[in-house]
């Protein structure tokens, strides 16, 4: 998780801009927060809420209290970076040690020892045809149960410089409407794969970076690319600026958001389809955004936010390095500790 934690270091905190919502958000003690760091969002079948924090483990909020699960309860690690849900109700973690499966009372942890690619793992994927997807630090593998079968992204020819840190690590995994499963890749780019053929999707091709960080389909079937600065690499400080962001690709062509801030020279991290298919975007420097369709409406929200949910009531989640913040129906944002608001 080196790429995650330079990301964490290197954080900016940034003011509301134009097009933005004011509701002013008050610093809280830090002691009450949910976690320095959360990481990941989740709501499950039951409406339990999950929270994967880098240091605290998984904290679960089932509507009356909080909890936490840790290495103590049988967790790998308390560094959680992803959760997923499988038909049968098993919660699934992705840990910086393995991968963990939860069924309310237990857990089963699986490691390199167990055949997986990598300990560290970036996130999971269950599709369509349950097949449970592993994106880790060193590549993709598939898991049926019982074996963890090695899949192979080819690499594609990238005219620019790649981190020789981050060159194996697979930033996202999904499954469109049509059952493409798409990978993210940082520094080549993003892959199609259609169950038989591959697909690369560039910078030349119209990206803004090969290092796309989210990948997210809207209600209409474009596909939203989100990007990080390629040239935050650089040895240099003063060679640092360059282009990252949002990227909609149509199936034809691929639209920038020039016209509002953050949205072609930032790192997003994270973007998120809501109910209302809306496009929630996470930037580092320029707050979250919400996009309906016609505008981008900003949130200021003073932290960072590396994970975002919407729950059974349309409150949206975010987590991120300081804590977790919630926006709900009222466009209300409230910064949620261990003593809430929780309602």
């Amino acid at each position: 998780m080196k790429h995650l934690y330079l990301f964490i270091l290197t954080l900016l905190f940034a003011s509301c801009i134009s097009q933005s919502i004011k509701n002013p958000v008050s610093e809280t003690d830090k002691t009450y927060q949910i976690a320095e760091y959360v990481i990941a969002t989740f709501e499950d079948s039951k409406r339990n809420l999950w929270l994967g924090t880098i240091k605290k483990g998984v904290a679960k909020y089932d509507g009356s209290k909080l909890k936490y699960l840790t290495t103590k309860n049988g967790l790998p690690s308390n560094f959680i970076s992803s959760i997923i849900e499988d038909t049968n109700g098993n919660i699934w973690f992705g840990t910086n040690s393995g991968l963990s499966k939860y069924n309310g009372k237990t857990f089963i942890n699986y490691t390199e020892k167990h055949g997986l690619f990598d300990n560290t793992i970036r996130n999971i994927l269950i599709d369509s045809k349950e097949n449970l997807w592993i994106g880790t630090s060193n590549g993709v593998c598939l898991f049926d149960g019982v074996t963890f079968i090695p899949f192979q992204v080819p690499t594609p020819k990238v005219n620019s410089q790649i981190n020789e840190d981050t060159k194996n690590w697979i930033t996202e995994i999904i499954e469109d409407s049509k059952g493409n499963i798409w990978f993210g890749r940082d520094g080549y780019g993003a892959t199609k794969y259609d169950g038989k053929n591959f697909t690369y999707f560039l910078k030349k091709d119209g990206l803004l970076s090969n290092y796309v960080q989210e990948i997210e389909e809207d209600e209409q079937g474009n596909i939203w690319f989100g990007c990080r600065v390629a040239e935050k690499d650089n040895p240099n400080p003063k060679n640092r600026a360059g282009k990252g962001g949002i990227t909609m690709y149509t199936g034809e062509e691929f639209i920038h958001f020039p016209k509002t801030k953050g949205l072609i020279d930032n790192d997003v991290y994270e973007i998120h389809k809501d109910t209302k298919d809306n496009i929630w975007t996470a930037t580092t420097k320029s707050g979250v955004y919400k996009f309906d369709g016609l505008e981008f409406i900003n949130y200021n929200i003073p932290i960072s936010i590396m994970s975002i949910t919407e729950d059974s009531k349309g409150n949206i989640w975010l987590g991120g390095a300081g804590g977790l913040y919630r926006i709900n129906n009222k466009n209300q944002i409230n910064n949620i500790t261990q003593n809430g608001p929780w309602n």
